[in-house]
């Protein structure tokens, strides 16, 4: 008998979402010591606790506590994204408390980030600036994959773009190629050799064409059809898959590898996708959106090699170089992986972060592990993200639409925190994904928060 439930082998990462928003107790900026309500608390998972208590040296409480608290500084931080403009340049949490730096490239910002209870820092780089020359760096990879030259990413505690190299030379001469200002960039050295996880010997997960083995990442919907998200590097587009106990699943139907590193899976009608991730023997996680935790926060993976691990947010926008070659776009951490945990979750509280990509060292030594973000992978392939408040049976898309008027419509792609107008009320947007017929914000509360 099929076991319906999220199928095996994942990890997931917590934001700000359904439990940072409406969870926390007080407001965003008069708050000094925010607290999970107790109904939210009760929802976080047994299993991710512990690893928590156990990677980052925390009591129960006090991991307890260090997620409302990350979660409250993500909310700030948004807020303070979209009012500084293009002066922002990155937000980064520190600590248990997750006490929330904000930098500015215009000082007279200083005041209004403070008034939000945040600590101000003036820099010399804005965070587009940094992206954009990041994006250089990327678009030359793409063409031909830099030699001796594994790791490089925007790092807003630095204010810099680092890249991390064997030998300085093979930096420099990327940076050369790609025009990027030395000015912008901090090298490193590293003998950093990354690899995917994808050689997979084993474990609760699902295999592709009966032999090589991943974890699932998300369980998903695109329309009626039900599926998952994982690693690309898992298999290509008409690839088979079976599942943990070998019986046929599915297949791939999307896949990008190198460049990124995210894919998607139909699945038949005999798994049922629920919003949860595999708790190894300590109660399941249920997953309850996908905001994006701020550097410095903590995050957690399950996979199925290796189980729960902890550790935080290092970087994001981070390009890496496997053998296969680059990819962009990806979250660096200091969370450890082995072969097998591929496409694995990344969660951090309840709020789904991304998939397991790749990495370097192992969980006996610890090492790096990066995960390929789970929103982008949603909006590349129209998918909405299978959560605790998804209906379990959704509006048929081929219900006949009201038209109450309002700037919703079917087909249109949107992004988390887009805003539109339905009938005479307004809704954000809390996950990427295409609107379908019949999928009108009030009808789904898993895409739509009313204002």
């Amino acid at each position: 008998m099929l076991r319906r439930r999220a199928l095996a082998a994942c990890t997931a990462t917590v934001a700000v979402g359904a439990l940072g928003l409406a969870g926390l107790t007080g407001t965003a900026s008069a708050d000094p010591s925010p607290r999970l309500s107790p109904a939210a608390a009760d929802q976080l998972s047994p299993g991710l606790l512990k690893a928590m208590q156990r990677d980052l040296g925390l009591t129960a409480d006090q991991a307890t506590e260090r997620i409302g608290n990350e979660s409250r500084a993500a909310a700030v931080a948004a807020g303070l994204r979209r009012s500084l403009g293009t002066g922002f340049a990155g937000a980064r949490v520190s600590g248990g408390a997750a006490e929330l730096t904000v930098a500015t490239t215009d000082a007279t910002d200083t005041g209004r980030i403070a008034e939000a209870g945040a600590r101000a820092v003036v820099v010399d780089h804005s965070l587009a600036e940094l992206d954009s020359a990041k994006a250089a760096l990327d678009r030359v990879a793409l063409r031909k994959a830099p030699k001796d030259v594994p790791v490089w990413y925007v790092d807003v505690r630095t204010n810099r773009v680092v890249v991390q190299a064997g030998r300085v030379a093979a930096a420099d001469a990327f940076l050369a190629s790609a025009g990027v200002a030395r000015d912008l960039v901090t090298v490193t050295q590293s003998a950093e050799q990354p690899r995917t996880f994808a050689d997979l010997r084993g474990g609760d997960a699902y295999y592709m064409n009966g032999s090589g083995r991943c974890s699932i990442g998300f369980p998903v919907k695109r329309g009626t059809q039900s599926g998952f998200v994982s690693a690309g590097h898992c298999g290509t587009p008409g690839v088979s898959t079976s599942g943990y106990n070998q019986q046929a699943q599915g297949s791939f139907q999307g896949s990008t590898f190198p460049g990124r590193d995210y894919s998607w899976v139909a699945t038949n009608t005999g798994w049922t996708p629920r919003p949860l991730v595999n708790g190894y023997g300590n109660g399941d996680v249920t997953v309850t959106g996908s905001t994006e935790a701020l550097e410095g926060s903590s995050v957690c993976r399950s996979g199925s090699t290796t189980g729960w691990h902890c550790g935080t947010v290092q970087q994001r926008n981070t390009s890496v170089t496997y053998q296969e070659g680059t990819v962009s776009g990806v979250t660096r951490t200091n969370v450890c992986a082995e072969p097998g945990d591929s496409g694995g979750s990344f969660i951090s509280g309840s709020q789904a972060q991304g998939v397991t990509s790749g990495g370097s060292g192992n969980c006996s030594q610890g090492g790096t592990t990066y995960f390929q973000p789970v929103n982008p992978a949603l909006q590349a392939y129209g998918l909405t993200l299978v959560t605790s408040g998804t209906p379990t049976d959704p509006p048929d898309p081929t219900d006949p639409p009201t038209n109450p008027g309002g700037s919703w419509a079917a087909g249109t792609s949107y992004a988390a925190g887009d805003v539109v107008t339905y009938g005479s009320a307004s809704y954000r947007c809390l996950q990427g994904h295409q609107a379908q017929p019949g999928w009108t914000p009030p009808n789904v509360p898993a895409l739509w928060q009313a204002l």
